[in-house]
């Protein structure tokens, strides 16, 4: 199971931690994937973090958004700064036994065949 936790409203220039806690599976074999769902607009990658702790992101999330693991504790972690009101979304992670999938400049892309669980979302709403 995972369940993400964190969210909330900020205003943009904002900041939120979001969590994502992990049981029921061997945590370090597995990476761990953010992705995001907004009102009219489709799945979005934003973040991920290999077994081996390697990290990718996607382009409109690069600088801004920090993603980390602590396996002692079966929990990714992803440290997101400088929140614009279009980061407004559901934010969801998921465990894959693949490792993360990016496009050809090496930017983080969400393939939802790759993943095989999910938790339920955290709310994140940034004003303007």
């Amino acid at each position: 199971q995972l369940q993400a936790s964190g969210g909330g409203l900020v205003h943009a220039g904002g900041s939120l931690r979001l969590s994502c806690a992990v049981s029921g599976i061997a945590f370090d074999d597995y990476s761990i994937g953010w992705f995001r769902l907004a009102p009219g607009k489709g799945r979005e990658g934003v973040s991920c973090i290999s077994m081996n702790s390697i990290t990718y992101y996607a382009d409109s999330v690069k600088g801004r958004f920090t993603i980390s693991r602590e396996n002692a504790k079966n929990t990714v972690f992803l440290e997101m700064n400088s929140l614009k009101p279009e980061d407004t979304a559901v934010y969801h992670c998921s465990s894959s036994t693949l490792p993360c999938s990016t496009d050809y400049s090496g930017s983080y892309v969400y393939t939802l065949a790759f993943y095989d669980h999910r938790g339920q979302g955290t709310q994140v709403t940034v004003s303007s």
